[in-house]
């Protein structure tokens, strides 16, 4: 992951940690009303702002039901190898289900914009999910040897615009 914006040529992952404030900030008491007021305010007009300067923007939300959330963190707690992924954080979100999922849906709703699109990701299917997200990119840029048929098309059912996707 990196923590600066690309040059020419580069592609560069930004984890959702910017887009906390719109999520586990509000639901967790990290920041006020008023800033998570600003903060989805703000967000269309900076994004806009690198999009004009050329930059491909993509928005991937990658959602998990509950169900599979819930196994998700059983795995890692009964797991040596993953249990350092369950953190106190985690534990104390499980009964907030309800809150984040209506920040999900305000910041999907307000973020979502035609400069910067959401596309949600089906993803209790990790490798499904991921292989839908390349395929989105692949499809999106232009490159030198591009062959559409081998990317192939984007499955619905698996990957769509916005919090309308999750109705």
């Amino acid at each position: 992951m990196s923590s600066t914006f690309p040059t020419s040529g580069e592609f560069v992952l930004f984890d959702r940690s910017w887009y906390n404030r719109a999520g586990v900030e509000p639901v967790m008491g990290f920041c006020t009303p008023d800033q998570y007021e600003a903060f989805l305010k703000t967000v269309p007009r900076f994004e806009k702002l690198i999009v004009q300067e050329g930059i491909f923007f993509f928005k991937f939300y990658l959602d998990i039901g509950r169900e599979m959330q819930l196994k998700r963190f059983h795995d890692r707690r009964h797991d040596p190898l993953k249990i350092w992924k369950l953190s106190p954080m985690d534990i104390a979100a499980l009964t907030k289900w309800d809150d984040y999922t209506a920040k999900r849906d305000r910041m999907l709703k307000e973020t979502d914009t035609d400069d910067a699109p959401w596309h949600v990701v089906r993803n209790n299917d990790k490798r499904r999910g991921r292989l839908e997200v390349i395929k989105h990119i692949l499809a999106a840029i232009d490159y030198d040897g591009k062959d559409r048929a081998v990317i192939g098309k984007g499955d619905d059912k698996v990957i769509g615009r916005g919090a309308k996707f999750l109705k």
